[in-house]
């Protein structure tokens, strides 16, 4: 028997939820890629990328375009992880508004209404992935990201072996424009005090260090940042244990400019200094 693929990731979901740019994402941090793969092909994919030297990671596509084999999806899913295969399933989806949106903007026809509407092909697609949807790892709402959002969580849930460290990303944001739906942990920094009244921080954001300083060197941010971190370092081998490989940590502010960029970069220094491996991403720092 050939020795088990060191990763498996599945990408499933709606059409016009991401899938390419995920794929691609995954393309680029190192994996080995191949979209729309036929269902049934997979066991015996598996077995002939583990004729190589060495295992690589492996990425595939598998949706609606399957048509009558999608049905198939599940029981082959479930052979190859019999196999030893770590398989993980990721589920792109999106709201139905913002589906109807990208489909008018690029002036596709949805693959399962060819001679309807978007709606009708909507609907009726989101049936037929009912099964993959229950059977999913991981499931990212694409309605509010742009492709790169969407590239930035890829790369940083599966940039990393599952055999090392879990990854964490670190995420600024401003409540004004809402709670990230990818967070798995949410902190309202909002508590402190913020330098957008101070005029002449007004125009500045929590990269400048005269921004940092004045929201970080508080006691109140002190002590916040230490329990917060205690709290990462509780959770991770704990989260890790039960096979989740990332943790996306999300600081809020009013308007992601200021106090959670300064805070997520304090927070990034403080759990990087014992080797964790963390990536920061300011969501709203340059929105008006």
């Amino acid at each position: 028997m050939n020795d088990p693929l060191k990763r498996i990731v599945v990408i499933t979901g709606m059409s016009g939820s991401g899938k390419s740019t995920a794929i691609r994402a995954l393309e680029d941090a190192g994996f080995f890629c191949i979209d729309n793969l036929p269902v049934l092909l997979l066991p015996k994919l598996t077995e002939l990328v583990g004729l190589g030297s060495s295992a690589p990671r492996l990425a595939l596509v598998i949706d609606a375009r399957e048509g009558i084999f999608l049905r198939e999806a599940p029981r082959m899913l479930d052979e190859v992880r019999r196999a030893g295969h770590q398989v993980e399933v990721l589920f792109l989806n999106s709201s139905n508004e913002a589906l109807t949106r990208r489909f008018s903007e690029t002036r596709r026809r949805h693959p399962l209404a060819p001679q309807g509407t978007v709606s009708e092909g909507i609907e009726r697609e989101r049936a037929a992935l009912q099964d993959l949807r229950e059977m999913a790892d991981q499931v990212i709402d694409t309605s509010e990201l742009n492709v790169h959002d969407l590239k930035k969580i890829i790369q940083a849930r599966f940039s990393s072996d599952l055999t090392n460290a879990p990854s964490i990303s670190i995420l600024s944001f401003g409540y004004r424009y809402g709670v990230p739906p990818q967070a798995d942990l949410v902190l309202d920094v909002r508590f402190l005090p913020n330098p957008y009244f101070i005029p002449e921080m007004k125009g500045l954001t929590g990269t400048d260090p005269r921004v940092a300083r004045f929201v970080v060197d508080r006691a109140d941010a002190q002590k916040f940042l230490e329990k917060v971190v205690d709290l990462c370092r509780f959770l991770f081998p704990r989260y890790h244990g039960e096979g989740k490989a990332y943790l996306t940590v999300a600081v809020g502010c009013t308007g992601g400019k200021h106090r959670s960029v300064a805070i997520a970069r304090e927070l990034c220094q403080r759990l990087s200094a014992d080797g964790t491996p963390v990536q920061l991403w300011d969501r709203d720092v340059d929105k008006e």
